[in-house]
C-alpha cells in the first residue's frame, strides 16, 4: 500500500510542474487540429474517389 501512495505523491508532485495552457492557447491549437484533420480527410476522400472510379473503370467493363 506504501509504494501505491508514493507513486500518487510522485504524479503529484510532477503535476505540479506542469506549465498547462492557457484557454485560448488550448482552443486555437484544438481549432487547429480540426482544421488540419479535415483538411487531411478531405485529401483522403478525393483520393479513394479518384482510384475508386479509375480502378471501376480498368476492371469493370
Amino acid at each position: 500500500m506504501r509504494k501505491i501512495i508514493n507513486y500518487l505523491q510522485g504524479v503529484r508532485l510532477e503535476l505540479s510542474k506542469v506549465t498547462w495552457p492557457k484557454k485560448e492557447e488550448t482552443v486555437r491549437m484544438t481549432l487547429t487540429v480540426i482544421v488540419f484533420s479535415a483538411i487531411v480527410a478531405g485529401y483522403v476522400g478525393i483520393l479513394d474517389f479518384l482510384f475508386t472510379t479509375i480502378l471501376t473503370k480498368i476492371f469493370v467493363r
